[in-house]
């Protein structure tokens, strides 16, 4: 039996890293070598940077409940102590959102944490 070499395949995986590395400067997107190590680094800044936008999301929320909560007279601690106590189940994104576009809403919901405080 004649002995395969294994070039298709070594061509298709090269091909397959410099197609992920398109677009990067020089050797980067040129050189299989220099453009798998790019690759693998910017796979896992990406991997990490998905988890990082949640995070950031968090805290823009968190931002702008404290600065609604704080125009009725409460802080963000004392406003969500109090949701919870009054037995109001509503997620952060939701009550950044009204905070925003509903501030009578949003007047409503602080006055009930307050009362429950």
């Amino acid at each position: 039996m004649a002995r395969i070499k294994g070039g298709l395949n070594a061509k298709k995986k090269h091909n397959r890293v410099l197609k992920l590395a398109k677009g990067y400067r020089g050797a980067r997107s040129k050189q299989y070598r220099v453009a798998k190590q790019s690759v693998m680094r910017a796979l896992a800044s990406a991997y990490a940077g998905r988890k990082q936008r949640k995070r950031d999301f968090r805290k823009l929320w968190i931002a702008r409940i404290n600065a609604a909560a704080r125009l009725n007279g409460v802080n963000y601690s004392n406003l969500m102590h109090g949701l919870k106590l009054a037995g109001v189940d509503i997620n952060r994104k939701m009550l950044a959102e009204i905070a925003v576009s509903d501030a009578d809403g949003f007047k409503d919901l602080a006055e009930l944490a307050k009362s429950k405080l």
